[in-house]
Protein backbone atom coordinates (compact mmCIF):
# COMPACT_ATOMS: atom_id res chain seq x y z
CA UNK A 1 0.00 0.00 0.00
CA UNK A 2 1.08 3.92 -0.83
CA UNK A 3 -0.24 6.11 1.59
CA UNK A 4 -0.72 9.05 -1.07
CA UNK A 5 -2.59 6.52 -2.61
CA UNK A 6 -5.14 5.81 0.56
CA UNK A 7 -4.98 9.70 0.80
CA UNK A 8 -6.66 10.41 -2.94
CA UNK A 9 -9.23 7.50 -2.22
CA UNK A 10 -10.35 9.54 1.35
CA UNK A 11 -9.49 12.89 -0.31
CA UNK A 12 -12.03 12.12 -3.49
CA UNK A 13 -14.86 10.57 -1.00
CA UNK A 14 -13.84 6.87 -0.74
CA UNK A 15 -14.06 4.39 1.78
CA UNK A 16 -10.97 3.43 3.62
CA UNK A 17 -11.01 -0.10 4.67
CA UNK A 18 -9.93 -1.64 8.02
CA UNK A 19 -6.94 -2.63 6.49
CA UNK A 20 -5.81 0.76 5.02
CA UNK A 21 -6.76 2.78 8.44
CA UNK A 22 -4.38 -0.07 10.08
CA UNK A 23 -1.61 0.71 7.26
CA UNK A 24 -1.75 4.56 8.09
CA UNK A 25 -1.66 4.74 12.03
CA UNK A 26 0.99 1.76 12.38
CA UNK A 27 3.06 3.77 9.55
CA UNK A 28 2.48 7.11 11.11
CA UNK A 29 4.15 5.25 14.43
CA UNK A 30 6.68 3.37 12.67
CA UNK A 31 7.66 6.42 10.49
CA UNK A 32 6.64 5.37 7.16
CA UNK A 33 3.77 7.96 6.93
CA UNK A 34 4.93 11.13 7.22
CA UNK A 35 3.90 14.30 9.08
CA UNK A 36 2.62 15.72 6.08
CA UNK A 37 0.75 12.48 4.67
CA UNK A 38 -0.65 12.83 7.77
CA UNK A 39 -1.67 16.08 7.90
CA UNK A 40 -3.61 15.67 4.35
CA UNK A 41 -5.41 12.50 5.45
CA UNK A 42 -6.67 14.68 8.72
CA UNK A 43 -7.46 16.83 6.42
CA UNK A 44 -9.28 14.86 3.91
CA UNK A 45 -11.00 13.39 6.22
CA UNK A 46 -12.52 17.00 7.94
CA UNK A 47 -13.70 17.60 4.47
CA UNK A 48 -15.14 14.15 3.29
CA UNK A 49 -16.05 12.68 6.72
CA UNK A 50 -16.14 9.01 7.03
CA UNK A 51 -19.17 6.52 7.87
CA UNK A 52 -19.61 4.67 11.34
CA UNK A 53 -17.54 1.07 10.57
CA UNK A 54 -15.41 3.52 9.22
CA UNK A 55 -14.74 5.42 12.67
CA UNK A 56 -14.67 2.53 14.26
CA UNK A 57 -12.10 1.07 12.15
CA UNK A 58 -10.00 4.31 12.58
CA UNK A 59 -10.58 3.87 16.15
CA UNK A 60 -9.45 0.27 16.37
CA UNK A 61 -6.42 1.01 14.19
CA UNK A 62 -5.40 4.29 16.60
CA UNK A 63 -6.29 1.80 20.06
CA UNK A 64 -4.06 -0.60 18.35
CA UNK A 65 -0.68 1.00 17.22
CA UNK A 66 0.29 0.05 21.43
CA UNK A 67 -1.05 -2.06 24.32
CA UNK A 68 -4.28 -3.13 25.02
CA UNK A 69 -4.68 -3.35 28.48
CA UNK A 70 -6.49 -6.85 29.40
CA UNK A 71 -7.85 -7.42 33.21
CA UNK A 72 -8.30 -10.53 35.86
CA UNK A 73 -10.24 -8.55 38.25
CA UNK A 74 -13.50 -9.42 40.24
CA UNK A 75 -15.53 -6.65 38.91
CA UNK A 76 -15.97 -4.64 36.08
CA UNK A 77 -13.60 -2.01 34.66
CA UNK A 78 -15.07 0.94 33.75
CA UNK A 79 -14.50 4.62 32.77
CA UNK A 80 -15.72 7.74 32.35
CA UNK A 81 -14.80 10.73 29.79
CA UNK A 82 -15.91 14.34 29.61
CA UNK A 83 -15.43 16.61 26.31
CA UNK A 84 -14.10 19.17 28.61
CA UNK A 85 -15.24 22.62 30.04
CA UNK A 86 -14.56 25.16 33.14
CA UNK A 87 -14.50 23.81 36.97
CA UNK A 88 -15.23 20.40 35.73
CA UNK A 89 -13.44 18.02 38.72
CA UNK A 90 -15.89 15.34 37.95
CA UNK A 91 -12.82 12.79 37.95
CA UNK A 92 -11.82 13.28 40.98
CA UNK A 93 -14.94 12.37 42.68
CA UNK A 94 -16.39 9.94 40.45
CA UNK A 95 -13.42 7.47 39.91
CA UNK A 96 -13.33 6.70 44.21
CA UNK A 97 -16.91 7.11 44.03
CA UNK A 98 -16.89 4.21 41.47
CA UNK A 99 -13.76 2.09 43.25
CA UNK A 100 -16.48 2.50 46.42
CA UNK A 101 -19.17 0.21 44.30
CA UNK A 102 -17.06 -2.17 43.07
CA UNK A 103 -16.15 -1.35 39.62
CA UNK A 104 -12.28 -0.96 38.76
CA UNK A 105 -11.33 2.46 37.49
CA UNK A 106 -8.45 2.65 35.00
CA UNK A 107 -8.47 6.74 34.01
CA UNK A 108 -6.27 7.67 31.53
CA UNK A 109 -7.06 11.18 31.27
CA UNK A 110 -5.23 14.55 29.48
CA UNK A 111 -4.36 17.62 30.39
CA UNK A 112 -5.86 21.00 29.76
CA UNK A 113 -6.50 22.18 26.03
CA UNK A 114 -7.36 25.78 25.37
CA UNK A 115 -9.88 27.24 28.30
CA UNK A 116 -10.79 23.67 29.57
CA UNK A 117 -9.33 22.68 32.34
CA UNK A 118 -6.73 19.18 32.52
CA UNK A 119 -7.43 16.67 35.27
CA UNK A 120 -4.02 15.86 34.87
CA UNK A 121 -2.91 19.83 35.65
CA UNK A 122 -4.95 19.26 38.92
CA UNK A 123 -2.81 16.35 40.15
CA UNK A 124 0.02 17.72 39.54
CA UNK A 125 -0.64 20.38 42.24
CA UNK A 126 -0.40 17.33 44.74
CA UNK A 127 3.64 16.96 45.36
CA UNK A 128 4.50 13.42 44.82
CA UNK A 129 1.57 12.11 42.65
CA UNK A 130 2.76 10.27 39.54
CA UNK A 131 0.59 11.61 36.66
CA UNK A 132 2.93 9.28 33.97
CA UNK A 133 3.49 5.71 35.87
CA UNK A 134 4.52 2.91 34.18
CA UNK A 135 1.47 0.42 33.32
CA UNK A 136 2.67 -1.85 36.02
CA UNK A 137 2.07 0.86 38.80
CA UNK A 138 -1.35 1.23 36.98
CA UNK A 139 -2.43 -2.14 37.23
CA UNK A 140 -1.15 -2.27 41.22
CA UNK A 141 -3.04 0.79 41.87
CA UNK A 142 -6.14 -0.43 39.98
CA UNK A 143 -5.87 -3.47 41.42
CA UNK A 144 -5.71 -2.53 45.42
CA UNK A 145 -7.46 0.46 45.66
CA UNK A 146 -10.27 0.06 42.64
CA UNK A 147 -9.29 3.67 40.90
CA UNK A 148 -5.88 4.84 39.66
CA UNK A 149 -6.27 8.42 37.34
CA UNK A 150 -2.90 9.01 35.49
CA UNK A 151 -2.23 10.28 31.92
CA UNK A 152 -1.63 8.45 28.93
CA UNK A 153 1.63 6.61 28.48
CA UNK A 154 4.13 6.12 25.27
CA UNK A 155 2.27 2.89 25.31
CA UNK A 156 -1.20 3.98 25.01
CA UNK A 157 -2.79 4.45 21.42
CA UNK A 158 0.83 6.10 20.40
CA UNK A 159 -0.85 7.02 17.03
CA UNK A 160 -3.70 9.60 18.44
CA UNK A 161 -0.72 11.42 20.32
CA UNK A 162 1.38 11.82 16.54
CA UNK A 163 -2.00 12.29 15.02
CA UNK A 164 -3.26 14.59 17.69
CA UNK A 165 -0.28 17.36 17.52
CA UNK A 166 -0.57 17.07 13.93
CA UNK A 167 -4.14 18.03 13.81
CA UNK A 168 -4.09 20.81 16.59
CA UNK A 169 -1.46 22.78 13.79
CA UNK A 170 -3.47 22.05 11.17
CA UNK A 171 -6.89 23.53 11.81
CA UNK A 172 -8.45 20.06 11.56
CA UNK A 173 -9.18 19.43 15.77
CA UNK A 174 -12.36 19.98 15.34
CA UNK A 175 -13.20 17.08 12.65
CA UNK A 176 -16.39 14.44 14.60
CA UNK A 177 -14.77 11.56 13.05
CA UNK A 178 -11.16 12.48 14.56
CA UNK A 179 -12.29 14.19 17.76
CA UNK A 180 -13.91 10.54 17.96
CA UNK A 181 -11.24 8.35 17.42
CA UNK A 182 -9.13 10.45 19.35
CA UNK A 183 -10.78 10.16 22.45
CA UNK A 184 -11.99 5.90 21.96
CA UNK A 185 -8.95 4.71 21.07
CA UNK A 186 -7.40 5.74 24.17
CA UNK A 187 -10.56 4.30 26.02
CA UNK A 188 -10.36 1.43 24.77
CA UNK A 189 -6.92 0.69 24.72
CA UNK A 190 -7.69 0.03 28.78
CA UNK A 191 -9.83 -2.55 28.09
CA UNK A 192 -13.06 -1.21 29.39
CA UNK A 193 -16.31 -3.35 29.75
CA UNK A 194 -18.25 0.12 29.78
CA UNK A 195 -18.09 3.78 28.84
CA UNK A 196 -19.95 7.20 30.02
CA UNK A 197 -19.79 10.09 27.97
CA UNK A 198 -20.20 13.41 29.31
CA UNK A 199 -20.74 15.31 26.46
CA UNK A 200 -20.48 19.36 27.47
CA UNK A 201 -22.88 21.77 25.82
CA UNK A 202 -22.88 25.47 26.00
CA UNK A 203 -20.86 28.59 25.69
CA UNK A 204 -18.01 27.03 27.62
CA UNK A 205 -17.83 23.75 25.49
CA UNK A 206 -16.01 23.02 22.70
CA UNK A 207 -19.81 22.00 21.36
CA UNK A 208 -21.13 25.09 21.59
CA UNK A 209 -25.16 24.24 20.32
CA UNK A 210 -27.08 21.24 21.04
CA UNK A 211 -26.70 19.75 17.60
CA UNK A 212 -23.13 19.87 17.51
CA UNK A 213 -22.74 18.18 21.17
CA UNK A 214 -25.31 15.31 20.22
CA UNK A 215 -23.78 14.87 17.03
CA UNK A 216 -20.71 14.30 18.95
CA UNK A 217 -22.44 12.26 21.25
CA UNK A 218 -24.20 10.10 19.12
CA UNK A 219 -20.90 9.17 17.03
CA UNK A 220 -18.86 8.38 20.51
CA UNK A 221 -21.34 6.01 21.86
CA UNK A 222 -22.17 4.48 17.86
CA UNK A 223 -18.37 3.85 17.57
CA UNK A 224 -17.61 2.72 20.97
CA UNK A 225 -20.57 0.28 21.12
CA UNK A 226 -19.23 -0.83 17.75
CA UNK A 227 -15.96 -1.50 18.83
CA UNK A 228 -17.51 -3.65 22.06
CA UNK A 229 -17.43 -1.61 24.94
CA UNK A 230 -21.42 -0.71 26.35
CA UNK A 231 -21.71 3.03 26.27
CA UNK A 232 -24.08 5.81 26.73
CA UNK A 233 -23.86 9.63 26.98
CA UNK A 234 -25.34 12.19 28.77
CA UNK A 235 -25.24 15.67 27.44
CA UNK A 236 -24.51 18.31 30.10
CA UNK A 237 -24.81 22.16 30.66
CA UNK A 238 -21.56 24.24 30.53
CA UNK A 239 -23.03 28.05 29.93
CA UNK A 240 -21.28 28.62 33.63
CA UNK A 241 -18.55 26.79 35.32
CA UNK A 242 -19.50 23.43 36.97
CA UNK A 243 -17.57 23.75 39.98
CA UNK A 244 -17.47 27.05 42.22
CA UNK A 245 -13.47 26.78 41.46
CA UNK A 246 -11.83 26.97 38.01
CA UNK A 247 -8.31 26.50 38.30
CA UNK A 248 -6.11 23.56 39.60
CA UNK A 249 -4.73 23.26 42.99
CA UNK A 250 -8.38 24.69 43.65
CA UNK A 251 -10.11 22.27 42.13
CA UNK A 252 -8.76 19.66 44.14
CA UNK A 253 -9.32 21.53 47.32
CA UNK A 254 -12.81 21.55 46.03
CA UNK A 255 -12.97 18.24 45.10
CA UNK A 256 -11.82 16.77 48.74
CA UNK A 257 -14.41 19.15 50.26
CA UNK A 258 -16.72 17.59 47.98
CA UNK A 259 -15.42 13.77 49.20
CA UNK A 260 -15.55 14.88 52.78
CA UNK A 261 -19.16 16.81 52.67
CA UNK A 262 -17.51 19.92 54.08
CA UNK A 263 -18.88 21.65 50.98
CA UNK A 264 -20.84 20.50 48.16
CA UNK A 265 -21.74 22.15 45.02
CA UNK A 266 -25.77 21.41 43.90
CA UNK A 267 -24.69 21.16 40.15
CA UNK A 268 -21.51 19.27 40.66
CA UNK A 269 -23.23 16.89 42.69
CA UNK A 270 -26.30 16.37 40.32
CA UNK A 271 -23.62 15.65 37.35
CA UNK A 272 -21.05 13.06 39.20
CA UNK A 273 -24.66 11.17 40.27
CA UNK A 274 -25.79 11.01 37.57
CA UNK A 275 -23.12 10.25 35.44
CA UNK A 276 -22.26 7.47 38.09
CA UNK A 277 -25.44 6.28 38.16
CA UNK A 278 -25.56 5.70 34.62
CA UNK A 279 -22.48 3.44 34.78
CA UNK A 280 -22.83 1.48 37.49
CA UNK A 281 -26.12 0.55 35.81
CA UNK A 282 -24.03 -0.22 32.09
CA UNK A 283 -21.70 -2.31 34.06
CA UNK A 284 -24.24 -4.56 35.91
CA UNK A 285 -23.65 -3.23 39.59
CA UNK A 286 -26.78 -1.27 39.22
CA UNK A 287 -30.04 -3.23 37.93
CA UNK A 288 -31.23 0.69 36.59
CA UNK A 289 -29.96 3.86 36.93
CA UNK A 290 -31.79 5.41 39.73
CA UNK A 291 -30.26 2.36 41.72
CA UNK A 292 -26.78 3.51 40.43
CA UNK A 293 -27.39 7.12 41.41
CA UNK A 294 -28.40 5.52 45.12
CA UNK A 295 -25.15 3.55 45.45
CA UNK A 296 -23.14 6.36 44.22
CA UNK A 297 -24.69 9.22 46.57
CA UNK A 298 -24.18 6.03 49.37
CA UNK A 299 -20.74 5.84 48.80
CA UNK A 300 -20.14 9.97 49.06
CA UNK A 301 -22.31 9.52 52.48
CA UNK A 302 -20.34 6.68 54.09
CA UNK A 303 -16.90 8.04 53.90
CA UNK A 304 -16.01 5.19 51.33
CA UNK A 305 -15.29 7.39 47.99
CA UNK A 306 -13.15 9.56 50.24
CA UNK A 307 -10.99 7.26 51.71
CA UNK A 308 -10.52 5.27 48.20
CA UNK A 309 -9.77 8.66 46.83
CA UNK A 310 -7.04 9.53 49.64
CA UNK A 311 -5.71 5.49 48.58
CA UNK A 312 -5.37 6.37 45.42
CA UNK A 313 -3.03 9.54 46.07
CA UNK A 314 -1.19 7.74 48.17
CA UNK A 315 -0.90 4.62 45.78
CA UNK A 316 0.83 7.31 43.17
CA UNK A 317 3.27 8.88 45.32
CA UNK A 318 1.59 11.59 47.20
CA UNK A 319 0.80 12.22 50.54
CA UNK A 320 -0.63 8.89 53.09
CA UNK A 321 -2.94 11.73 55.00
CA UNK A 322 -3.70 14.30 51.56
CA UNK A 323 -7.45 14.30 52.28
CA UNK A 324 -6.86 14.88 56.11
CA UNK A 325 -4.36 17.45 55.65
CA UNK A 326 -5.31 19.39 51.86
CA UNK A 327 -4.17 22.67 52.61
CA UNK A 328 -0.82 21.89 54.02
CA UNK A 329 -0.09 20.34 50.52
CA UNK A 330 -1.59 22.17 47.98
CA UNK A 331 0.10 25.47 46.77
CA UNK A 332 -1.20 28.22 47.50
CA UNK A 333 -1.40 31.95 45.47
CA UNK A 334 0.52 35.21 47.42
CA UNK A 335 -2.69 37.56 46.28
CA UNK A 336 -5.95 36.31 46.96
CA UNK A 337 -8.84 39.11 47.04
CA UNK A 338 -12.93 39.12 45.98
CA UNK A 339 -13.86 40.55 42.93
CA UNK A 340 -17.13 42.26 43.49
CA UNK A 341 -19.69 43.24 40.09
CA UNK A 342 -20.19 46.96 39.23
CA UNK A 343 -23.60 46.92 39.83
CA UNK A 344 -26.31 44.94 41.99
CA UNK A 345 -28.47 42.38 40.63
CA UNK A 346 -28.71 39.12 39.63
CA UNK A 347 -26.39 36.84 37.24
CA UNK A 348 -28.15 36.60 34.35
CA UNK A 349 -25.64 35.00 32.09
CA UNK A 350 -21.71 34.09 32.33
CA UNK A 351 -19.52 33.82 29.25
CA UNK A 352 -18.28 30.78 30.53
CA UNK A 353 -14.98 30.05 28.01
CA UNK A 354 -14.07 33.59 29.00
CA UNK A 355 -13.93 32.62 32.55
CA UNK A 356 -11.39 29.93 31.65
CA UNK A 357 -9.37 32.21 29.37
CA UNK A 358 -9.06 34.06 32.73
CA UNK A 359 -7.79 31.24 34.57
CA UNK A 360 -4.86 30.45 31.65
CA UNK A 361 -4.30 34.57 31.88
CA UNK A 362 -3.17 33.92 35.23
CA UNK A 363 -1.03 31.56 34.41
CA UNK A 364 -3.55 28.54 35.52
CA UNK A 365 -2.86 27.06 32.02
CA UNK A 366 -1.47 26.66 28.36
CA UNK A 367 -0.73 29.52 25.88
CA UNK A 368 1.71 26.81 24.14
CA UNK A 369 2.31 22.91 25.27
CA UNK A 370 5.40 23.92 26.48
CA UNK A 371 4.41 26.77 28.89
CA UNK A 372 4.85 25.90 32.70
CA UNK A 373 1.87 26.19 34.90
CA UNK A 374 1.36 28.01 38.19
CA UNK A 375 -0.99 25.34 40.02
CA UNK A 376 -1.83 28.25 42.88
CA UNK A 377 -3.94 30.42 40.75
CA UNK A 378 -7.88 30.50 40.10
CA UNK A 379 -11.27 31.50 40.85
CA UNK A 380 -13.20 30.26 44.16
CA UNK A 381 -16.51 31.08 45.07
CA UNK A 382 -17.74 31.45 41.64
CA UNK A 383 -21.06 32.52 41.61
CA UNK A 384 -23.84 30.74 39.72
CA UNK A 385 -26.66 31.90 37.37
CA UNK A 386 -29.14 33.70 39.34
CA UNK A 387 -27.20 34.23 41.91
CA UNK A 388 -28.38 37.78 43.55
CA UNK A 389 -24.77 39.92 43.90
CA UNK A 390 -24.67 42.75 45.99
CA UNK A 391 -21.69 44.58 47.81
CA UNK A 392 -21.34 41.78 50.58
CA UNK A 393 -21.75 39.09 47.58
CA UNK A 394 -18.76 39.10 45.60
CA UNK A 395 -18.35 37.62 42.26
CA UNK A 396 -15.62 35.24 42.99
CA UNK A 397 -12.57 34.99 44.89
CA UNK A 398 -9.15 35.55 42.94
CA UNK A 399 -6.07 33.65 43.42
CA UNK A 400 -3.20 35.38 41.97
CA UNK A 401 0.90 35.51 41.58
CA UNK A 402 0.75 39.24 42.21
CA UNK A 403 -1.60 42.16 42.39
CA UNK A 404 -1.20 43.50 38.62
CA UNK A 405 -2.59 39.50 37.40
CA UNK A 406 -5.15 39.94 40.27
CA UNK A 407 -6.55 43.63 39.02
CA UNK A 408 -6.41 41.79 35.08
CA UNK A 409 -8.60 38.48 36.45
CA UNK A 410 -10.88 40.47 38.23
CA UNK A 411 -11.51 42.52 34.78
CA UNK A 412 -11.68 39.61 33.06
CA UNK A 413 -14.38 38.40 35.41
CA UNK A 414 -16.63 41.57 35.24
CA UNK A 415 -16.57 41.12 31.68
CA UNK A 416 -17.50 37.55 31.65
CA UNK A 417 -20.81 38.25 33.63
CA UNK A 418 -24.02 39.93 32.52
CA UNK A 419 -25.85 41.49 35.40
CA UNK A 420 -29.53 42.16 35.32
CA UNK A 421 -32.30 43.03 37.83
CA UNK A 422 -33.82 39.63 37.48
CA UNK A 423 -32.22 36.15 36.96
CA UNK A 424 -32.74 34.60 33.09
CA UNK A 425 -34.70 31.13 33.35
CA UNK A 426 -32.39 28.26 33.84
CA UNK A 427 -32.23 25.53 30.47
CA UNK A 428 -31.61 22.65 32.93
CA UNK A 429 -28.56 20.71 33.61
CA UNK A 430 -29.27 17.92 31.68
CA UNK A 431 -29.91 18.43 28.26
CA UNK A 432 -30.15 14.57 26.81
CA UNK A 433 -29.32 11.45 27.09
CA UNK A 434 -28.24 9.02 24.42
CA UNK A 435 -27.75 5.25 24.53
CA UNK A 436 -28.21 2.44 27.21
Amino acid sequence: MLAQELIRIKRDGGRLSPDQLQFLMRGLVDGKVSNAQAAAFAMAVFFRGMEVDERVALTEAMRDTGDVLAWDFDGPVVDKHSTGGVGDNVSLMLAPALAACGAYVPMISGRGLGHTGGTLDKFDSIPGYATQPSVEVLRKVTGEVGCAIIGQTGDIAPADKILYGIRDVTATVESVDLITASILSKKLAAGLGALVLDVKVGNGAFMATPEEARALAQSLVNVANGAGCRTSAIMTDMNEPLASAAGNAVEVQNAVDFLTGTHIDNRLWDVTVELGGALLALSGLAGNVGQGRDMIAQAFASGAAAEKFGAMVAGLGGPADFVENAPKYLPHAPVVREVFATREGFVRDIDTRAVGLAVVELGGGRHVAADTIDHSVGFTDLAGRGRKLDNAEPIAVVHAADDAAAERAAEALRAAYEIGDYPRPDGGLIRGIIGN
